[in-house]
């Protein structure tokens, strides 16, 4: 199971960090090389939604057979344990919620940087059938 959280939270930096990028300024290539980048992964990013449902649907399962343990009712080290898991679970919850968000937001980004190339071409155009 360690793997899936491992690729889901690279795709989620890898998200953060095209989203970082796409909205900062800078040099035109690297603008224009970024977007085409992200337009080439945005398809295969969208794999990332079923991924957060087919975790988020694990972490139920693994919620609905978890064994109760009060702080009466077993040891200390048992007691620990069973936080710890709700914590990793809460922080893992936090995991499938942002991807499926910075991937809606990524989408975003880049259909309003592609409109800005595209408005930006026009005015250029316009400007040398002014001259």
């Amino acid at each position: 199971m360690a793997l899936e959280w491992t690729i889901l939270r690279y795709a989620t930096a890898a998200e953060a960090i095209m989203i970082i990028l796409l909205t900062m300024p800078g040099p035109d290539f690297l603008r224009k090389g970024m977007t085409m980048v992200t337009r080439n992964l945005i398809k295969p990013l969208l794999l990332i939604i079923p991924f957060c449902l087919y975790l988020r649907m694990d972490i139920y399962w693994k919620y609905e057979t978890r064994t109760s343990c009060n702080a009466g009712s077993c040891i200390l080290s048992e007691f620990l344990r069973y936080q710890k898991s709700i914590l990793i679970s809460q922080r893992d919850e936090l995991l499938i919620l942002l991807a499926p968000f910075l991937y809606w937001i990524l989408y975003n980004v880049l259909n309003l940087v592609v409109k800005v190339e595209k408005l930006n071409k026009r005015v250029e155009r316009l400007k040398r059938n002014i001259k």
